[in-house]
């Protein structure tokens, strides 16, 4: 992936790492459209910046997501990166019956989301020169946070398909996946100042060298984050989750 001179969709552009990677490209030289449902937060984003656009748009709606792409496309014909950031967390108890709304919002902004998008802009962006996808996994698609299942399955689910869209678009358009370890976002309440996260800045500072790299490495994965994305390669997977589960017990 080029690091200037691209026009990048961002979901999820609003806060956290949508919001920084934005700025970030944008002041390499890249025109950014941040996409989201909070219009209010996609223009903090923006702030004063020029070349920089603001788009409403709710990863749950199918329809939605189809309209926009098409006015993206109509009105940004040279969009030649995607970046599917968009992402919500809940913990759920699995110990009893209980309401699967938060399950199934998980599923559809994380997973069924990101999937539609493609689907949307995979034919213009296959006739695009430098053409990118990236999607945003977690370092739970390979150590899964036991206290937040659906998140931590549709990350794996995210991983797994990001290879199959890999090989399927390979020669056409560059697929690359971002592997976050716990940031210090508004992911999760408190997590902005949480103890033992990476802050977003330091963050940042390690993907932005990254994606500078040439070629662009298959999968973004700071040093951070290798503790879970190793662990089983490693031999240590079930030790690994048994510290995960640990740490992140709720007191």
């Amino acid at each position: 992936m080029k690091t200037s001179g691209n026009t990048i969709l961002i979901t999820g552009g609003g806060s956290g790492i949508g919001r920084a990677l934005a700025q970030r490209w944008h002041d390499q030289g890249n025109k950014v459209i941040v996409a989201g449902r909070r219009r209010a937060a996609l223009d903090e984003t923006i702030g004063d910046r020029a070349d920089m656009v603001a788009v409403e748009l709710d990863m749950e709606d199918a329809a939605d997501i189809g309209h926009v792409a098409a006015r993206i496309v109509a009105d940004h014909p040279d969009l030649n990166v995607v970046v599917n950031n968009a992402g919500i967390m809940r913990s759920e108890a699995l110990d009893a019956p209980r309401d699967l709304t938060d399950a199934a919002a998980t599923i559809l902004t994380n997973l069924l989301g990101p999937i539609r998008l493609i689907d949307a802009l995979v034919d213009h962006l296959a006739g695009r020169p430098d053409a990118a996808i990236v999607t945003v996994s977690s370092g739970l698609a390979f150590v899964p946070l036991v206290f937040a299942p659906t998140y931590s399955a549709t990350k794996a689910a995210i991983h797994s398909y990001s290879l199959s869209l890999r090989e399927q678009l390979r020669g056409k358009v560059e697929v690359i996946e971002l592997v976050p370890p716990g940031v210090q976002t508004g992911l999760t309440p408190g997590q902005e100042t949480r103890d033992g996260y990476m802050p977003l800045d330091d963050y940042i500072d390690e993907v932005m060298a990254l994606f500078a790299q040439v070629p662009t490495p298959q999968e973004i994965a700071v040093e951070r984050v290798k503790f879970l994305r190793n662990a089983e390669a490693e031999g240590r997977f079930a030790d690994t989750l048994t510290t995960l589960t640990e740490r992140s017990r709720p007191k």
